[in-house]
């Protein structure tokens, strides 16, 4: 929160700023899509996989007894579920599926390595609100840890580690020799009541944790790293999913922190399923080629309902990112962002329409997407290259942009730069640019989003605290 000790406003803008803050009634309760993760639940029933041959030595491919462990656990998913226990070893495996009502703990001195073999993750279809693999026409390689139309499922322990020693994958990716996208590290698809946490994952061939088509999702204190040169290692990328909380959770990698994403082009328009009610907050991280968080590129689904507090970010690209392009289609509404700290930030709020690599030559060129009511407020930053770049699209203005309350210290002489967006602004250090001067108040306070009714939070009661925990 910045403090008011740091700014020179005149009487009537503080009383403006209480009432406005009245109005949109920001410190509220914690909402119930991002209960306690109950990671230390007991299931009734519980192996460890040592029981099934495996061997920690680092050496030994355990894909087989992964596999083996849970078909036998599978049995016990209408009797309460059960536990897959991962004790302390260093467990070398490919790809293996979880099932519903499964709890895999991994010990604190437990490390599950994927395989350097790309024959140990199998290709399967490429998404249908992709149409194709990311990155290469055709299939994808199925994530390390994977799972299909489950319910209750929690990967979670006392701090041990997933390693995906994507190395391989990164340097096949720069040459230009892979044959199929690569692989996730995990990925649930059409999942629901899914808890991740307490873990920390390393080294992930590609984005590391995509719940996709999935409902009631926790990700709750993880640790998510991988070189800052890493390509695409995304941390946390919730995609065509509804009801997902991410909280308390260190990020370092080679591209975005979090990315919200919903489909490419017109197989995403068509498949239709947006990303709503996704909160993220007490969020610590930093990369040097991407965003902290991200809505997009992928976002033709559509995405609204996002709620993000409680952010600090550092040596960093790009802090807070609207991804899109013509042929997206979609839309990106009804987002809240708040108490923002930036250290060394490249740029600290960027709309990109130039994000146009398409999956094919049949997207519809004149798919505009509906970019309305952002409001991001409560941002202070040191060492800011750039306040903004804030770039919409020719006939297809971005509207309802709202900035309160942010002072960044910005080194660059042109700090915003705006075309083909409109809205409001009100306390704004550097003067943020000619079509958002409006003010906010008194007449437009009700065109900026705020906290919907359904997405409620505690965060904000104690508000710096948690830096310093």
């Amino acid at each position: 929160m910045i403090n008011s000790e740091n700014l020179s406003f005149q009487l009537v803008d503080v009383l403006l700023v209480l009432a406005f803050c009245g109005h949109i009634a920001w410190t509220v309760k914690a909402s119930s899509q991002c209960k306690q993760a109950l990671s230390r639940e007991i299931r009734p029933h519980s192996v460890a996989i040592t029981e099934f041959g495996a061997v920690g030595d680092g050496v030994t491919l355990n894909t087989k007894a992964f596999q083996n462990a849970i078909f036998y656990l599978n049995s016990f998913s209408d009797k309460g579920g059960a536990k897959l226990f991962v004790p302390a070893g260093r467990w070398l495996t490919g790809s293996f599926d979880l099932i519903s009502h499964l709890t895999l703990w991994l010990d604190k001195d437990a490390v599950i390595l994927g395989s350097d073999n790309p024959d140990d993750w199998p290709v399967v279809d490429p998404l249908p609100s992709y149409g194709r693999g990311v990155e290469l026409p055709g299939g994808r390689h199925r994530s390390l840890i994977y799972g299909r139309n489950l319910t209750d499922v929690i990967i979670t322990g006392d701090n041990g580690t997933i390693d995906g020693q994507g190395s391989v994958w990164w340097n096949w990716f720069k040459r230009k020799t892979l044959d199929y996208t690569r692989p996730h590290l995990v990925e649930l698809m059409n999942s629901t009541g899914v808890v991740i946490s307490n873990l920390t994952f390393l080294n992930s061939p590609f984005w590391t944790i995509h719940p996709v088509y999935c409902s009631h999702v926790i990700v709750q204190n993880v640790t998510i790293l991988a070189p800052l040169d890493s390509p695409n290692t995304d941390g946390i990328n919730p995609d065509s999913s509804n009801g997902v909380c991410i909280e308390d959770c260190y990020i370092s990698t080679g591209d975005d922190l979090i990315a919200i994403k919903s489909g490419w082009d017109e197989y995403g328009i068509s498949f239709a399923r947006p990303s709503t009610n996704i909160i993220i907050r007490r969020l610590i991280g930093h990369n040097r080629n991407g965003s902290g968080i991200a809505i997009g590129s992928e976002m033709s689904g559509g995405v609204s309902e996002v709620y993000a507090e409680n952010l600090y970010f550092f040596d960093s690209s790009t802090a807070i990112t609207i991804k899109t392009a013509r042929g997206r289609g979609g839309y990106v509404r009804n987002i809240y962002i708040l108490n923002v700290t930036l250290v060394g930030v490249d740029t600290a709020i960027r709309f990109d329409s130039t994000f146009s690599p398409h999956p094919d030559d049949f997207y519809d060129p004149n798919a505009l997407p509906v970019i309305e009511r952002i409001t991001i407020k409560d941002v202070v930053g040191n060492n800011i290259k750039v306040a903004g770049l804030l770039k919409g699209i020719e006939g297809d203005t971005f509207h309802h942009v709202c900035l309160l309350n942010i002072a960044l210290t910005v080194t660059s002489g042109s700090p915003w730069n705006c075309s083909y967006v409109q809205g409001y602004s009100a306390m704004v250090s550097p003067e943020t640019c000619e079509p958002l001067k409006e003010s906010i108040y008194p007449n437009h306070s009700s065109d900026c989003y705020h906290l919907s009714n359904h997405l409620r939070s505690s965060g904000n009661q104690n508000k710096g605290s948690w830096l310093h925990s």
